[in-house]
């Protein structure tokens, strides 16, 4: 039933949409006018090592990925009707049933899976005054579930989502999704959580409010996977110019209770604060996260969760897990090299049980980006990323990412 439901709002939004454009070409000049295309091309190279003996030694795939996103403005009049549509294509370079499970491609360790797979979506999208409704495909960036992209294709979700912003510096969203596609996935599936369990509805409501002349931010969001878990959100950021500097704070709590879930009785509160320090090429970053209760953080799996501590390979989010960071940054465009920027980061973990030992665990990343400023191939970006793992609760890990990817504008 749900994905009757699911797709006939979207068939019936877009229908609307459309035959409003169609109406007449002074109403659609909105639509057209302002849209956006764009296609990103995304070329990756992934190598992940696992140091101690097991099954499999390290899981290393070569994938190219295609990403076409389409934007386009609204038609005229007091309610403005659009549409937003998205496509992906992963084609498979190099795998073998060895090294599989990289997440680049829709296989696991055994079976490299087949040479290609595809995903497209699309969402019709109403505004009145400034608030904006979307139903349909979504890729939501927000405190409480934020989109993950970290390999070939993007995460995307089905459902609706409202944005609204009728009063200035208050931005206030809500919205529920029903389904996901996971990164690695053609399939629509039910939303999982990364303590386990899933569910067909993730409902969420909040926002932030900005002012000292959006220097500070605050923020409160609420959200629930029904049957699995509910969640509370407080988040604060401020940055504070002083000389040559400027520093920041990010600071985020989480309240996390079970929902209906028989199989887990969830009991936890998250900590999350980040500072920083920066001036002219360079910044300073210091975090500090306690992942507090009986059980590890839980929250929609393969999102990106609004944590100091998650980094490229670890999460550090462990039940009663403590965990510190140490980050430097370098933008070298003040030095004279436009388009080259770096960081390296420290995290360190500590607190948390591995049987009746006490778990440790750190993680360091390289980081180094370059784009090309100018030529025929202007645009093109490079991107490094070393990590290298060490922990008694998982596998050691030494890992390497190339990614070369390329985006031009089709409108």
């Amino acid at each position: 039933m749900k994905h009757v439901t699911t797709h006939t709002l979207l068939a019936g939004a877009i229908a609307v949409a459309l035959g409003t454009v169609l109406a007449g070409s002074v109403q659609a000049a909105g639509f057209s006018d302002d849209a956006t295309a764009k296609l990103e091309l995304r070329n990756f190279y992934f190598n992940r090592d696992f140091r101690d003996p097991g099954a499999q030694s390290k899981a290393e795939e070569w994938a190219q990925g295609f990403i076409f996103k389409a934007e386009s403005g609204f038609t005229e009049g007091f309610i403005g009707f659009g549409l937003d549509v998205y496509a992906g294509l992963g084609v498979k370079l190099d795998s073998a049933d060895e090294r599989a499970g990289t997440g680049l491609l829709p296989n696991s360790y055994g079976n490299e899976g087949p040479g290609s797979y595809s995903e497209a979506t699309a969402a019709a999208k109403v505004r009145l005054s400034r608030s904006v409704l979307k139903v349909g495909g979504l890729m939501p960036k927000l405190p409480i579930a934020s989109s993950g992209d970290l390999r070939l294709l993007p995460q995307e979700f089905t459902g609706a989502s409202v944005a609204m912003n009728e009063i200035d510096n208050l931005d206030v969203q809500g919205g529920q999704l029903r389904e996901v596609n996971y990164r690695n996935s053609t399939n629509s599936e039910d939303i999982r959580a990364t303590l386990g369990g899933s569910s067909d509805r993730f409902n969420y409501l909040g926002g932030d409010y900005s002012f000292n002349d959006k220097r500070t931010k605050v923020g409160l969001w609420g959200a629930e996977l029904t049957d699995v878990y509910e969640q509370t959100l407080l988040n604060l950021v401020h940055s504070q110019p002083i000389g040559d500097w400027t520093l920041g704070a990010n600071l985020a709590y989480f309240d996390t209770g079970d929902s209906g879930n028989q199989a887990l009785d969830i009991d936890h509160q998250m900590k999350s604060l980040l500072l920083s320090a920066a001036t002219g090429a360079h910044t300073l970053r210091l975090g500090y996260q306690h992942s507090d209760g009986d059980t590890a953080f839980p929250y929609l799996a393969e999102t990106d969760p609004y944590i100091a501590n998650y980094v490229q390979i670890l999460d550090f989010t462990r039940a009663d897990e403590k965990s510190w960071q140490a980050r430097y940054d370098i933008n070298f465009a003040s030095l004279g090299v436009p388009g080259l920027s770096a960081f390296t980061r420290y995290v360190s973990g500590d607190n948390f049980s591995v049987g009746a030992t006490e778990g440790k665990e750190w993680e360091r990343d390289i980081d180094v980006s370059y784009t090309l400023q100018s030529g025929p191939l202007k645009n093109l970006a490079l991107r490094w990323r070393n990590a290298t793992v060490r922990s008694n609760a998982t596998r050691d890990i030494d890992e390497n990412r190339l990614i070369m990817s390329y985006s031009f504008a089709l409108k």
